[in-house]
């Protein structure tokens, strides 16, 4: 059995502002060793329920931000950016039998803790075929197209509620709850660290691969905040302004369309000015 962890950070226990994730920050170094003790402690669960390997994908800004010599040393580490799959790289190779998705948060526009959808502002909201989409939807559809559950889900308490759209049969752990954007009543990490341990080990249960969900048509639209963003966003190709600060694109599968997404978002961040956006 093959566990793959998308760890993200502003889910993370304690981490409730700007400064406990970006990378530099005394704030971030502390918070560091928090978001590392929640990812070890999923690792530990897993291997309780009888997982053979785990595999944790940093999937949080500079995507080097877990302390790898404070892990179990049967983890392996995919560490650093400009990866295909992004957050959830390592589930196309075919060996993964479920994914765990590790200090996740809510999408842009929507209550939660640093609540956001891969930029960390001008994005005020992204829909998929309709449905409001945090990070946690996009990656669930590109996990079922490779037949892997989603089986474990940690964050705040409104995390947990959302993943109930995505993953309503993964085991879900509120390491903090939210008062606002960047408040939260916060537990500590010796007891998130248990919760989530047992939570991974019942979770193992549910590694079971499914038949991978192969076609459909997904449509993700994006709003931003200024309409030159979303002028930006037009530049790659297949996507097209659908209102004065919306685009909209269509793809025959969720590899390509978070890959289109991706790219949109690359694109977009450089296209925003400090101080105006």
């Amino acid at each position: 059995m093959k566990i793959l962890v998308s760890a993200d950070m502003e889910g993370a226990t304690g981490v409730t502002w700007p400064a406990d994730v970006l990378p530099g920050t005394p704030q971030w170094e502390r918070c560091r060793s928090l978001f590392t003790s929640d990812v070890n402690a999923a690792a530990l669960g897993f291997y309780d329920g009888g997982a053979d390997e785990v595999l944790v994908n940093e999937a949080h800004w500079s995507m080097r931000n877990l302390l790898l010599e404070r892990l179990d040393d049967r983890v392996q580490m995919l560490t650093g950016r400009h990866k295909s799959l992004s957050m959830v790289e390592g589930i196309q190779h075919g060996d993964v039998d479920a994914i765990a998705f590790v200090g996740y948060h809510t999408g842009a526009g929507a209550e939660g803790v640093l609540a956001h959808t891969y930029l960390a502002n001008s994005i005020t909201g992204v829909w998929l075929n309709g449905v409001r989409a945090s990070e946690g939807l996009l990656n669930a559809h590109v996990a079922a197209e490779y037949g892997v559950p989603v089986i474990l889900v940690t964050g705040d308490d409104l995390t947990c509620k959302d993943a109930e759209l995505y993953a309503p049969g993964a085991r879900k752990v509120a390491v903090k709850d939210h008062v606002s954007r960047y408040a939260a009543v916060c537990r500590t990490p010796t007891r998130t660290a248990a919760d989530i341990r047992a939570a991974a080990k019942d979770a193992t249960a549910l590694a079971v691969r499914h038949t991978p969900v192969i076609g459909g048509s997904f449509t993700v639209e994006l709003e931003f905040d200024a309409a030159h963003l979303a002028a930006a966003a037009t530049v790659v190709p297949g996507v097209a302004a659908c209102g004065e600060r919306r685009v909209a694109y269509t793809s025959g599968t969720m590899y390509e369309g978070i890959r289109t997404f991706k790219a949109v978002t690359t694109i977009v961040s450089s296209a925003v000015e400090e101080q105006y956006g």
